[in-house]
C-alpha cells in the first residue's frame, strides 16, 4: 500500500513536468508579455480612478477627470503598442536616429519654452491643457539606439573601445540633458540602462566598475548641489525628523500600508487619497494599492513585474537575432529599474524621487512610451525559435474555424 508521501511525489513531479512543458513552448514569452502588460494596464486604470477621484472632484469638479485622461493615453499608447508589435526590425533600424534626434530636440526645447512643475522644468505645453514630458521618450529613444548600435557592431564588441564608443558619450549626454531639467529620477533610469547594456554587451568587469563608480560620484555631486535633494537624502532613513516637510510623503505612504494590513480596506476606501498623501495617483500610487488592496495587492504587483522581467530576460537569452536580444534586454532593464526605484521610494527604502510606476501611475507621456516598449517586447518575442511558426499556425487555425462557420451559415 503506497504511503501519502509516495503518492505526493508523482503529483509534484507531474506538476513540475507540466510547468517545464509550458515554459518550453515557443509562445510562452509572447503570451507572458501580452498577459502581464494587459493586467498591469487594467490595474493601473482602476487604481488611477480610485486614487485620483477626490483630488479630481476638488480641482476640476469631475471625479473622473484624471481617469478619463489616463484612459485616453492608454488608447493612444495601446495603438502605438500594436504598431510597434508588428513593425519589421528593418523599419525600427531606420527610425532609430529620427527618434533619438527628435527626443533630444524636445528635451532641448524645455530649456526655452518648458513649463516647471514641482521644481522640474521637463514639460512642454500642448493644446487643450495637455503636457508632454520629452524625457520619457528619451528612455525609449536611448534603448532603440543602443540596440541598433550594438547589433550593427556585434562582431566588434570583443574590443572595449567599440563597446564604449559612441554608446557611452551619447547616452551620458542625453542623461545630463535630463539632469539639467532637474529630473534626477529619469536620469537615474537612463544611467541604469547605460550600465545594464554595457554589461549585456560584454564589457569587462574593471571598466564597468570604473564607470559605475564614476556615475555614483556624478549622482552624489548633483544631489549635493541641490538643497532639497540633500534634505530628502538626510530624512529618508528617519522621516519623523522632518515630519511636516521632507519626511511627510514617506510617513503617509507607510501609514497607507499600515492601515491596509493584509487584505486592505477595500477598493475605493483609502483615507490617504483625501489630500493627506501628495501624488497619490502618480508616484505614490503603490501606497494606495497597499492601503486599498493590502499587502496581498502590493505583492501581486511585485509578482507581475517579476513575471514581466522574467519574460524579457527569457526573450533576450533565447532569441538568435542580435537586435531583438539587445532591444529586449534594454526594455527589461529600463522597466525593471524604474519599477524598483519607485517601489523602493514608496516603501521608504530609497529617498523620495519623482518617478512613476510603469503602466500603473498616472501620466500620459510615461504610459504611452511604456506601452510602446511593451509592444516592442512582444515584437522581440516573435524572434524566439519556433515563435513565428506557432503564430502562423494559430492564425491558420483561427482562419479555418472562421471559414467553417461561414460555410455552415451558407
Amino acid at each position: 500500500m503506497a504511503t501519502s508521501t509516495e503518492s505526493a511525489r508523482p503529483s509534484r513531479s507531474g506538476f513540475l513536468a507540466g510547468l517545464r512543458g509550458a515554459l518550453d513552448r515557443p509562445l510562452t514569452s509572447h503570451q507572458l508579455v501580452l498577459g502581464v502588460g494587459t493586467i498591469l494596464l487594467c490595474l493601473g486604470l482602476v487604481m488611477v480612478l480610485s486614487a485620483s477621484s477626490v483630488l479630481a472632484l476638488r480641482q476640476h469638479g469631475n471625479a473622473f477627470y484624471y481617469f478619463e485622461r489616463q484612459l485616453l493615453f492608454a488608447v493612444v499608447g495601446g495603438a502605438g503598442a500594436i504598431v510597434a508589435a508588428k513593425l519589421p526590425f528593418r523599419t525600427l533600424h531606420w527610425a532609430t536616429y529620427p527618434v533619438l534626434i527628435g527626443s533630444v530636440a524636445l528635451i532641448a526645447a524645455t530649456y526655452v519654452i518648458g513649463v516647471e512643475i514641482r521644481g522640474n522644468r521637463n514639460w512642454l505645453p500642448l493644446a487643450g491643457g495637455f503636457m508632454l514630458q520629452p524625457s520619457e521618450f528619451a528612455k525609449l529613444a536611448v534603448v532603440l539606439w543602443v540596440a541598433h548600435l550594438y547589433s550593427r557592431k556585434q562582431k566588434l564588441l570583443g574590443r572595449t573601445s567599440h563597446v564604449l564608443v559612441p554608446m557611452l558619450p551619447v547616452t551620458a549626454g542625453v542623461a545630463l540633458l535630463v539632469v539639467g531639467q532637474n529630473d534626477l529620477g529619469t536620469a537615474l533610469v537612463l544611467f541604469a540602462v547605460m550600465l545594464g547594456m554595457l554589461w549585456v554587451a560584454g564589457l569587462k568587469s574593471r571598466p564597468l566598475m570604473a564607470i559605475f563608480l564614476t556615475l555614483g560620484a556624478v549622482l552624489v555631486f548633483f544631489v549635493a548641489a541641490a538643497p532639497h535633494r540633500v534634505a530628502r537624502l538626510l530624512t529618508f532613513m528617519d522621516p519623523m525628523s522632518a515630519a511636516d516637510t521632507d519626511g511627510y510623503q514617506s510617513i503617509h505612504s507607510r501609514m497607507a500600508f499600515a492601515s491596509g494590513q493584509f487584505w486592505g480596506v477595500g477598493l475605493g476606501g483609502s483615507r490617504q487619497k483625501w489630500g493627506t498623501l501628495p501624488e497619490a495617483h502618480n508616484d505614490f500610487i503603490l501606497a494606495i494599492i497597499g492601503e486599498e488592496l493590502g499587502l496581498f495587492g502590493a505583492c501581486v504587483v511585485l509578482v507581475l513585474f517579476g513575471l514581466l522581467a522574467y519574460a524579457g530576460i527569457r526573450i533576450a537569452t533565447r532569441t538568435r537575432d542580435p537586435y531583438a536580444r539587445y532591444l529586449a534586454a534594454g526594455i527589461t532593464i529600463w522597466l525593471l529599474a524604474q519599477a524598483l526605484i519607485n517601489i523602493g521610494m514608496v516603501l521608504g527604502l530609497l529617498p523620495v524621487i519623482g518617478i512613476p510606476l510603469p503602466l500603473i501611475s498616472s501620466g500620459g507621456s510615461s504610459l504611452m512610451t511604456t506601452l510602446v516598449a511593451v509592444g516592442l517586447l512582444v515584437n522581440c518575442a516573435k524572434s524566439e525559435p519556433g515563435a513565428k511558426r506557432a503564430l502562423e499556425a494559430r492564425a491558420a487555425r483561427r482562419s479555418g474555424r472562421g471559414l467553417m462557420g461561414i460555410g455552415r451559415r451558407g
